[in-house]
């Protein structure tokens, strides 16, 4: 699979044409697949849906898939149709009936029919290209100017005062000033002050903040549930969340209780009850007793989606079920 879609730790800009969303995530619809060099769709049995022929592509989302054609992005739907021509420089995918186009040197957003309904005005914020949730989306005007939300109708809704932010989660945005880090309701006020070294939105109403060298978690009151004292952490999924302990990875739960003690080489996010581990320098998948379900055998893996895992196997990069087997085999 993609490197950017499937491989990378976080949202890649860059050079591409299409903008993935966070790593393996499957949103909607069919599953990405790479055929000598081309991309295309399978659905979850692995039948062929949309023949390989795109340069660039990315999942589906709101009913459409971004994908590039001669340099260009645009959209398709599930019958691998042509939607929205491709004619942007850069597209991301589609979220709450809106996606972000870039038109020139600045991005604005489109609807489902191809309407420009926010001009490009806009750049994006560290480097991801904006997108709306819970109706705002963080906007900049370019590199060192001050972020700030704009509405569905492309006004300014929350002023731009703001030195980073991240989009809405769980009714809260997080937001940098002055090298400390926040987070701000839907009405722009500051709901937990400004006094963290480093955090992440919050998702199952907790949010990993780092204080000083070691990460904890707090609530959505900005109370500090579980004391700073990993090395590393991320958000919750499944209930459960990934930490490092002297260069190992388990998981906790909600209360900071150690559930899957610390004794992997990586990890990623529990989804669909299970979730990808490197044991030896091979990936395979536990439960969330911590208990391996799918053996270890892989070169790299990423989280379940509904029902199916992107794997990879030398270059290639296929699907597995719950099972560990394939629906679809490795491919370039």
């Amino acid at each position: 699979m993609r490197s950017t879609v499937f491989v990378a730790l976080v949202l890649l800009a860059g050079c591409s044409r299409v903008e993935p969303p966070r790593q393996g995530e499957q949103r909607d619809g069919l599953f990405l697949i790479r055929q000598n060099g081309r991309w295309g769709y399978v659905n979850s049995s692995g039948e062929v849906k949309i023949p390989a022929q795109f340069d660039q592509a990315s999942v589906f989302s709101d009913g459409l898939a971004v994908v590039s054609a001669g340099g260009r992005a645009g959209y398709i739907g599930d019958n691998g149709k042509f939607v929205i021509n491709p004619q942007f420089e850069g597209a991301a995918p589609f979220s709450e009936g809106l996606a972000a186009v870039k038109i020139g040197e600045a991005w604005g957003f489109l609807d489902k029919k191809g309407k420009v309904v926010i001009p490009a005005h806009f750049q994006p914020v560290g480097g991801v290209p904006p997108q709306f949730s819970d109706g705002l989306a963080a906007v900049s005007r370019g590199p060192g100017t001050p972020v700030g939300f704009i509405d569905r109708d492309g006004r300014m809704a929350i002023a731009p005062h703001y030195d980073y932010a991240l989009p809405f989660s769980d009714g809260l945005a997080l937001v940098g000033v002055g090298g400390r880090f926040g987070y701000i309701d839907r009405g722009g006020k500051m709901a937990i002050n400004p006094q963290f070294d480093e955090a992440g939105s919050f998702f199952e109403d907790r949010a990993a903040v780092r204080v000083g060298d070691r990460w904890g978690y707090i609530d959505r009151a900005g109370k500090i549930v579980v004391n700073p004292q990993f090395d590393a952490a991320r958000a919750f999924s499944d209930d459960l969340a990934l930490v490092g302990v002297g260069g190992r990875v388990g998981y906790v739960d909600k209360d900071g209780k150690m559930v899957i003690n610390p004794q992997f080489d990586g990890a990623n996010d529990f989804r669909d009850g299970l979730a990808p581990v490197r044991v030896d320098g091979r990936w395979g998948f536990i439960d969330k007793k911590g208990k391996l379900a799918i053996r270890p055998q892989f070169e790299n893996a990423r989280p379940f989606s509904t029902l199916l895992a992107p794997v990879q196997v030398g270059s290639g990069w296929g699907y597995v079920d719950k099972n560990g087997k394939f629906v679809w085999n490795p491919t370039v």
